[in-house]
């Protein structure tokens, strides 16, 4: 369960691979469930419950929110001009999922690419630790960020480096035959 020191609400969203959900509060979203589990409607809820368990259904936020992502999830290419609750961030996870949300759709950055971006040039593991605990995936793309060789060293959203692999494809980045960014796109 989820700290909950103000009013929180939620809504869902549908997609070809499951229902995702999203939560925010009155100062901007707080957490993207994925669909990649392949929840049913009535599972997410449940998730989405668990951890925010006075969540109120819908504010226009998560309501927008929802729909921009299953919007996304159909393919179409949509803008998160969305407000965000920072308050659990610490600096340098603002700084990074800042850096982060300028990277287009369709396009990559490395994890190194970012920490110089940031001022921070050896600290691209800590970009990664940064993404690991990214609580708005596709909203903050981290699944943008990719290894110095163009691998997928990792995804914390649900279905791991499966739908990370999934959704650049999605956007249009080129793989190979082992799943890696053909060419850098940045």
């Amino acid at each position: 369960m989820r700290k909950q020191e103000t009013k929180t609400y939620r809504s869902f969203f549908d997609t070809p691979y499951g229902s995702g959900g999203v939560v925010a509060s009155a100062d901007g979203l707080l957490e993207v469930y994925l669909p990649f589990d392949g929840d049913s409607p009535e599972k997410m809820a449940g998730r989405i419950a668990w951890a925010y368990p006075s969540a109120e259904s819908g504010s226009p936020l998560t309501m927008k929110a929802a729909g921009l992502l299953a919007r996304y999830f159909a393919g179409e290419r949509v803008a998160f001009d969305l407000p965000i609750d920072r308050r659990g961030f610490t600096q340098f996870q603002d700084a990074v999922y800042v850096e982060v949300s300028q990277i287009p759709y369709g396009a990559v950055k490395t994890y190194g690419e970012v920490a110089g971006a940031i001022g921070r040039q050896r600290a691209a593991r800590g970009v990664g630790t940064a993404m690991a605990h990214n609580p708005l995936p596709i909203i903050i793309p981290c699944h943008r960020v990719v290894g110095g060789s163009g691998a997928m060293t990792g995804y914390s959203g649900a279905g791991g480096v499966d739908s990370k692999r999934l959704l650049l494809a999605m956007e249009g980045v080129a793989l190979d035959a082992r799943g890696r960014v053909k060419q850098h796109s940045l």
